[in-house]
Order: C-alpha cells, then structure tokens, then sequence
C-alpha cells in the first residue's frame, strides 16, 4: 500500500501552509504572552526584594530602638542614687547644718552598697536596711543619737527620711 501524493494538490498545500503559519504564529502569540508574564513576574520579584530590604531596615531599626529601651528600663531597676533627708533635728537644739549634713553622707555611705543593685532585691532588704539605721549611733556636738526611719522609697532614686532621737 502506497501513501496517496497529497502535497501536490493545493488544498493540501493551502492546508498546510495554514498549518506552519498558524504553528509560527501561535509560537509567536506564545513568546508574547510568556515575555509579558516574566516581566511582570521580574517587577513583582524586584518589588518584593524592595519591600524585603525597606522592612528588614524598620526591623533593625526597632530592634535598635528596643534594645534601647531594654537598656534605660534595665538602669530604670537598679538603684542609681540615694537621697537621705534629716528631719527634727531643731529639737535638740542643732543649729550646725555641717554635722547634719556630714551625717546624711555618712548615711549615704553606709547605703551605698545598694547602688548599682537590683530594685528587687533592695527592697526584699527593706527590714535589714531599717534595722541598720536605727541601731546606727551618730556623735554630734558631743551627744549620742540614733535615728527613727520615718519613710524609706525604694525607685531608681531610694530616698530615706529619718527622724533624730537621743540615744538611750
């Protein structure tokens, strides 16, 4: 059996003129279409690296700023000064603000070991703190005292109010 010599007729040849040229110009239809999809899947690609780097930018710079700010709450929770105040000490006729005065760095000397320290920590040793103050005797003007703590603040700042007795 013999293939029939269709390619001389020119339907056939028509037919498969059609053929080739519409394969071309599907192929081309095609290379159009695919070239336009991967330029718009390139803008969205480089559009996405943009917005990955922009918020990769904003989270260095929070993470920054939140180390910041763990650092000032950190030096927030430790004890960074202590104020002591003196009171009533006109009663017992002191007029020598020096010797006040001399006494509250003296104070402020005895506390100092709470500086730098933990707030926590500080105020779980707030009846050690007390104790030690009012069993302190201070000499001033040749007379012995001793203090009553009136009101102690523990913060970043403790600030220790004591009243002046005579001691016994």
């Amino acid at each position: 059996m013999r293939i029939p010599p269709l390619y001389r007729k020119p339907g056939w040849q028509r037919f498969m003129a059609g053929f080739i040229v519409g394969g071309c110009i599907c192929w081309l239809i095609f290379l159009y279409m695919f070239g336009v999809m991967q330029e718009r899947q390139a803008q969205m690609i480089e559009r996405q690296e943009k917005t990955i780097q922009d918020l990769q930018q904003e989270k260095a710079i929070w993470q920054e700023d939140y180390k910041k700010l763990n650092q000032k709450n950190e030096k927030l929770l430790t004890i960074q000064r202590i104020d002591v105040k003196i009171s009533n000490y006109e009663k017992y006729d002191i007029h020598d603000s020096q010797s006040i005065f001399e006494a509250e760095e003296d104070i402020k000397h005895d506390l100092s070991p709470l500086i730098a320290k933990n707030l926590k920590t500080a105020y779980l040793n707030k009846d050690l703190i007390t104790r030690m103050l009012e069993n302190k005797v201070i000499k001033i003007n040749h007379r012995r005292y001793t203090f009553e703590v009136r009101d102690i603040l523990f913060y970043s700042v403790v600030r220790v109010h004591l009243n002046l007795k005579l001691a016994d």
